[in-house]
């Protein structure tokens, strides 16, 4: 298993679309449901910073959401939309009740 935490900041007047972008990524994921992905996305309570954790659990190692047309869309002018582009960090999971496993 392999996790990705992405922290970024957009600016305030693209957050909406920014939003909009990442439930268009949601909204695919549940219509493909790719095995091997958990993911989700968070906005602080500044209204807007943005936080994507990833947990890529295939075989390959290969990420599936490189397969999705909307995430492709979604990163597309991501360092447009921000302030603070993204930097992924590889993590280690210390810790986690039911984030990243069914038990």
């Amino acid at each position: 298993m392999r996790t990705v935490v992405v922290p970024y900041t957009v600016k305030s007047d693209r957050v909406d679309e920014n939003q909009r972008l990442i439930e268009a990524v949601f909204a695919e994921l549940a219509d493909r449901a790719p095995t091997g992905l958990r993911y989700a996305s968070l906005r602080l309570a500044d209204g807007v910073s943005f936080v994507h954790i990833a947990s890529i659990e295939t075989d390959d190692g290969s990420n599936p959401l490189g397969d999705v047309a909307a995430f492709a869309e979604f990163t597309r002018d991501i360092d447009e939309r921000c302030d603070d582009p993204p930097v992924a960090h590889e993590a280690a999971v210390v810790g986690a009740f039911r984030l990243f496993s069914d038990t």
